[in-house]
């Protein structure tokens, strides 16, 4: 029986200015996992991922063709 570290991390929906629209919770085993689950949970806009005062990335929303 092991038990599993959990990092939590903040992903921040942005607006067309650049500022905060939203927020929500993200928990994952690491950056890679969060990034991966950010963008499931992401809803069109562009994203930045944080853990504590640490930018993990910014994500940009799927440009449709």
């Amino acid at each position: 029986m092991g038990s599993e570290q959990v990092a939590h991390y903040r992903l921040y929906s942005l607006d067309d200015a650049n500022k905060v629209a939203a927020g929500e919770w993200v928990e994952a085993e690491d950056d890679a996992t969060a990034i991966e689950a950010a963008k499931e949970q992401m809803d069109g806009h562009d994203c930045e991922l944080w853990q504590r005062t640490r930018l993990v990335g910014r994500i940009p929303r799927k440009r449709k063709p």
